[in-house]
């Protein structure tokens, strides 16, 4: 009595084709209808691994990690310069198609960012370098100065405190280093409202004073200054 086998199940015809169909894997340069192009790694028809996009309409180029169709992982992002080549715009972490960790954004030729990011904005800690020579370095929110930061301006005197709508707003130092003193007390929307001026360093300072600073003679000049502080930080609360 001959042995029968049992054949074999298949699927569906539309299924194998519909598989073999689908864009998986290394593929070459993908044109959209809308004249971007992508070149890279596929899965389930959505861009992920490693993978270039251009885009027609701004001529950028955006080259790294990809995340079911996101750009997910590290990644740099450029735009042309006009002259056959390309301007480095952002380089960095993504998430969901948005700057996400630690990245360096550009500006201009003078004038980046590099530091934490959170969905698209600045956030987190990081230091900013402005055209003018100016450095901030410190914490940022929401793609503002906020919490605890430094600014150091080029004659090299700085502030040393606390920020909030990318302004100086709270308790806070300014070294004025070129003549040799420091104001310490309160600040409002970047306007010292309450504090004392001291001497700080004046006899090796670049351009100091033609006096020093005199005495307070009041009989509790910290306690004055400091319940007047206390006032402006309630109001900010």
């Amino acid at each position: 009595m001959p042995f029968l086998h049992e054949p074999k199940s298949r699927d569906p015809l539309w299924k194998e084709w519909d598989y073999l169909a689908q864009k998986k894997g290394v593929r070459h340069t993908v044109y959209s209808v809308n004249g971007n192009e992508y070149t890279g790694e596929w899965l389930d028809n959505k861009k992920s691994g490693k993978g270039t996009l251009k885009w027609k309409d701004t001529g950028k180029v955006y080259d790294g990690d990809w995340k079911k169709g996101k750009r997910s992982g590290f990644g740099t992002l450029t735009h042309s310069d006009g002259k056959g080549g390309f301007t480095k715009e952002f380089s960095g972490g993504w998430k969901n198609d948005l700057k996400h960790g630690y990245g360096t954004e550009f500006y201009s030729e003078t004038e980046f960012y590099e530091g934490e990011w959170y969905a698209g904005k600045r956030s987190g800690w990081g230091r900013m370098y402005y055209t003018d020579g100016t450095i901030y370095e410190g914490e940022w929110y929401d793609d503002q100065r906020c919490g605890q930061g430094m600014v150091r301006l080029t004659n090299e005197n700085r502030y040393e405190g606390s920020w909030k709508d990318d302004k100086k707003n709270g308790a806070g130092k300014f070294y004025y280093l070129d003549s040799g003193q420091v104001f310490e007390g309160v600040w409002k929307d970047d306007v010292p409202k309450c504090g004392t001026m001291r001497d700080f360093g004046r006899d090796n300072a670049p351009d100091p004073t033609q006096y020093p600073i005199p005495e307070v003679k009041l009989a509790n000049a910290e306690g004055v200054v400091a319940e007047a502080e206390d006032q402006f930080l309630q109001d900010q609360e």
